[in-house]
């Protein structure tokens, strides 16, 4: 009892400083004190009479303790930041000679896994378009560039006819940072491209109105970005796919595609324009998710 009385009187002080002179909401106060509370639990349970006796082991045991009843990651965080600054409090106020939660690591979160389509999905997408209808060959052609290139939304956008060069089926593009980079456009994009500049652009192009942009309006200026994701969904949709279709996904599909059929990291990084590798390696995890699934669907003892 004695304990649980000294454990109460931190916790109240360290409260009421976070109330009078951080001046925090009480919402904040009162998740603070749910935390450290269950803090308190543990400690009589393990027979700790004050926190000054706890180690940065006896620590990271009570968030192993929270995390097998099921704590969250995501709360987990919050524990350990509330922990970090009630200790931090009690070793400003002489409570106790050192923090233990200074070492303590939060769980990290996890990384979010970026959507794609199937092969088969992107196939019945571009299959999907008519060249013969009206700027049907504009629109697969900036699909069949998105999904050939690997394109940013505002590198299609901003794509120029001085920026490709058919003979060598590279387009130049200008991404983050400014940074310019050469990307290889495939022979079905390149096909569809051709097909569109000498029989659908000329006549989008608008006398007075003249633009390099390789894809144009109906009004003969470069398309917008939203007008592109407006083409995208709609080309989707009329497709049947039973996915939110957007630019970035075409991307995203690209990356993985390559990276499933063997293409090294680094080359995807350059080919996509990411400056730092970490950035790239995002689709690892989704290389060896296509490659559990693989392993499930054939081995006989999956």
């Amino acid at each position: 009892m004695e304990a649980h009385r000294i454990l109460t009187y931190f916790i109240d002080s360290f409260i009421l400083f976070l109330a009078t002179e951080r001046g925090l909401s009480p919402a904040y106060q009162l998740s603070v004190q749910q935390s450290l509370a269950s803090l308190s639990r543990w400690m009589e349970g393990k027979g700790f009479s004050e926190p000054s006796q706890l180690t940065t082991e006896d620590l990271t045991a009570f968030l192993t303790f929270r995390r097998k009843e099921g704590l969250s990651a995501s709360s987990q965080r919050i524990l350990v930041v509330h922990l970090k600054v009630f200790f931090r409090f009690l070793v400003s106020r002489h409570a106790q000679p050192r923090d233990p939660a200074e070492a303590l690591l939060a769980p990290k979160e996890p990384a979010k896994l970026p959507e794609t389509l199937s092969a088969h999905h992107l196939s019945g997408l571009l299959s999907s378009i008519d060249p013969a209808k009206s700027l049907g060959k504009r629109d697969l052609a900036m699909l069949e560039l998105f999904y050939s290139s690997g394109l940013r939304l505002s590198e299609l956008c901003n794509a120029r006819l001085e920026h490709l060069d058919e003979d060598d089926a590279i387009l130049r593009v200008t991404g983050k940072g400014n940074k310019t980079r050469l990307v290889p456009v495939g022979d079905r994009a390149l096909q569809a491209i051709s097909r569109y500049l000498t029989s659908e652009r000329p006549a989008l192009v608008k006398s007075g109105k003249a633009s390099s942009h390789i894809f144009l309006s109906v009004r003969g200026g470069a398309l917008s970005p939203d007008r592109v994701r407006q083409i995208v969904k709609k080309r989707a949709q009329q497709a049947g796919l039973p996915h939110n279709i957007y630019p970035h996904l075409l991307r995203h599909s690209f990356a993985t595609h390559l990276l499933e059929g063997g293409a090294d990291l680094r080359v995807i990084q350059e080919l996509l324009g990411h400056a730092d590798i970490s950035t790239t390696q995002i689709y690892t995890h989704l290389d060896q998710k296509h490659l559990m699934q693989t392993h499930q669907n054939h081995h006989p003892r999956a």
